[in-house]
């Protein structure tokens, strides 16, 4: 495996990429892909004159066996030490950072049933691929996967930053994103913006090769659970625009309406939320039953689920299953501890760190129950 540097320059319309350099003597590089979050790399190699030169901020740093993450360069740190010697941290996030540069204006509205990801696709379009001042060179949307991303809402959004808000999208609704580099003509890339889901691979179902985790098939090389159902959210008080007593309001709860010691209320300011809408260059009054749907959107944005979260080590070379091959970041899976009696039947795989250094190759999954 061997890490390529580009230098990467923008036009209005278009990126010109060439390749500066390509690395296979790090000392470690850590490729951290993430199911609900921006993904991010970090490489550690020795610094001398040549290598300060290739890793600049700004830079794009890949993989010659992954084609689908690219990262930019954010951060370089010069460490000296007269017993180990002089190191280079260079570290950054994957191309969905782009997005996090952008904040959703002006607002953007669905009032009337929308399928996730034209809603996806439109708030992209419209705060990084219309105005010239806001467009981000070269991106371009690409393919749509996955039943979920199929499904409907009616939603307002505005002032949110971009990338956090379609992460909150993606886990929502099961779904996630990610922006690969794809080559067109001459030295000119694409940025292809993708919306993707994960593949069921759990025994609870049958339509797959299942993938199992397990003390017992010596995969799973170290475990740990935990479970904190303190920060829960389940009921949602959500006021929107209005003043005092004539604020907009509603509530929201997922299926029966929990009680007793099961209901966990939170307050949802949704004043941002306006009655009115552009239509057709046209300023509309939003129906009140319309607009009560847009806050109960919001509110069902605030649940918060008891946290469980899984983390573990797996055997990175085991031949039974191969990362990325038989399974990939969004998948679930079935993890087992035969030692402690535990079984999660399907877990979702949310984020794979790849480890490379002297001892070799590592993978450290965290999963989160599904």
């Amino acid at each position: 495996m061997q890490i390529e540097v580009y230098k990467m320059t923008a036009d209005a319309d278009s990126i010109s990429i060439t390749l500066e350099a390509v690395c296979d003597s790090f000392s470690s590089l850590l490729w951290d892909i993430e199911c609900y979050q921006c993904g991010a790399f970090e490489v550690y190699i020795a610094a001398n004159p040549q290598n300060i030169e290739i890793f600049q901020t700004g830079r794009i740093i890949g993989r010659d066996d992954d084609r689908e993450h690219f990262g930019i360069i954010e951060s370089v740190k010069i460490d000296t030490d007269a017993e180990n010697g002089d190191y280079l941290t260079v570290s950054g996030r994957f191309l969905m950072c782009l997005l996090e540069r952008r904040i959703i204006y002006p607002t953007y509205s669905a009032t009337s049933p929308t399928k996730y990801s034209d809603i996806v696709h439109s708030v992209v379009s419209q705060n990084c691929m219309s105005d010239d001042n806001r467009r981000i060179p070269g991106l371009s949307l690409g393919e749509v996967s996955g039943e979920c991303w199929e499904q409907t809402t009616k939603l307002q959004v505005s002032y949110t930053n971009l990338m956090e808000w379609i992460y909150t999208v993606c886990e929502k609704i099961g779904g996630t994103a990610n922006i690969r580099l794809v080559k067109a003509e001459n030295e000119h890339y694409q940025m292809l913006f993708e919306l993707s889901q994960g593949t069921d691979r759990s025994i609870l179902q049958e339509e797959n090769p299942h993938i199992v985790f397990s003390d017992g098939y010596s995969n799973l090389l170290s475990f740990s659970y935990a479970e904190d159902i303190s920060v829960q959210q389940n009921f949602a008080y959500v006021l929107g625009h209005g003043e005092g007593a004539d604020r907009k309001r509603t509530t929201y709860f997922d299926g029966d309406e929990p009680s007793y010691l099961k209901r966990y209320e939170v307050y949802v300011d949704a004043d941002d939320i306006s009655e009115e809408e552009q239509l057709d260059g046209e300023t509309r009054q939003i129906p009140e039953e319309e607009y009560i749907e847009l806050l109960k959107n919001r509110g069902s944005e605030k649940m918060i689920s008891p946290k469980t979260a899984s983390e573990s080590t797996i055997a990175a070379n085991s031949t039974q299953y191969q990362y990325q091959k038989d399974y990939a970041v969004g998948d679930y899976v079935t993890v087992q501890h035969i030692r402690f009696g535990m079984i999660q039947p399907k877990i979702q795989l949310i984020g794979m760190v790849e480890g490379f250094d002297q001892n070799g190759r590592s993978l450290t999954p965290t999963f989160k129950e599904g």
